[in-house]
């Protein structure tokens, strides 16, 4: 059997992560921050604060972790990052050495694939936990084993307007200045490579895409205060070009809750789905 049940609990390595002020800025361009005054204590080193899906850089390296051990036999091209969960124990700090403890915390039975969680938490050098991430990594054509098919999408949109939407346009060489926070992949800077995966051109990473969708909700609900910041989980639904705008539609169902989606405005295919944001009230 390629993908074996019995390795949920197991650990995998430990990753370190050692960062500073500009590593911080960099990703906050990345994802767009500091078209405007308020996002100025993003891209600024005086009175610099993280953005909080910065949550995600430290431990990416995990979302490959399970590749080429035992009981996890696949084509590492089969592997799709399917769904993205951070969650924040306290704002981030802007410099530090950080490291980050995964283990496999699910595997599911989705018929075309196998579904396999990863659960990160990540410490400072105290040994303080600051986050945690659970990747979800879908990977093709492993499924059909007899496993528990697990949880289905819970954050649908309501029959109603949305209550916020915001329009961020990307730049056209987005993905190549996303790209070095860490996730080097061709697919997002190889014109040849994209073409192989069946892409006109290279496409703009899943999480770059999250983080505008964290920068609107932090915008919207949290008037750019990262301490409000609690959660934010969504679905890889579909790809974005660079220079495309992300359209983030945001329903307040309940005081600390806020249901989101994203589409691209010009061609309104719908990129991130099934996902919320939690705020610390």
């Amino acid at each position: 059997m390629p993908i074996d049940p019995k390795l949920v609990g197991k650990e995998l390595p430990s990753l370190e992560h050692t960062y500073n002020n500009k590593d911080i800025i960099l990703y906050a361009l990345g994802i767009g921050a500091g078209k405007d005054a308020g996002e100025l204590k993003f891209v600024y080193e005086n009175g610099l604060e993280p953005l909080p899906t910065y949550g995600v850089i430290p431990p990416f390296g995990a979302l490959f972790g399970i590749a080429g051990m035992e009981g996890m036999d696949f084509n590492l091209a089969m592997l799709l990052h399917g769904e993205q969960y951070l969650e924040l124990y306290r704002p981030i700090p802007v410099e530090g050495i950080l490291t980050s403890y995964p283990k496999i915390s699910g595997i599911y039975d989705k018929g075309k694939g196998a579904l396999v969680e990863i659960d990160v938490i990540t410490k400072d050098s105290k040994g303080e936990e600051l986050f945690m991430n659970r990747f979800s990594t879908f990977i093709r054509g492993e499924g059909g084993f007899g496993g528990d098919r697990g949880p289905e999408p819970d954050f649908k949109p309501p029959d109603r307007s949305p209550d916020r939407v915001v329009e961020m346009p990307t730049m056209p060489q987005q993905a190549l200045l996303y790209r070095l926070s860490g996730d080097m992949n061709p697919l997002h800077a190889d014109p040849d490579f994209a073409a192989m995966g069946g892409f006109e051109k290279p496409i703009l990473h899943g999480l770059c895409t999250f983080g505008f969708a964290g920068r609107a909700a932090l915008q919207e609900f949290c008037a750019n205060e990262p301490s409000k910041f609690k959660a934010i989980k969504a679905r890889f639904s579909r790809h974005i070009f660079p220079g495309e705008t992300i359209v983030t539609e945001m329903w307040q169902e309940k005081p600390d809750q806020i249901i989101l989606q994203c589409k691209t405005a010009e061609r309104g295919e719908y990129c991130l789905t099934n996902g919320s944001v939690w705020l610390n009230l």
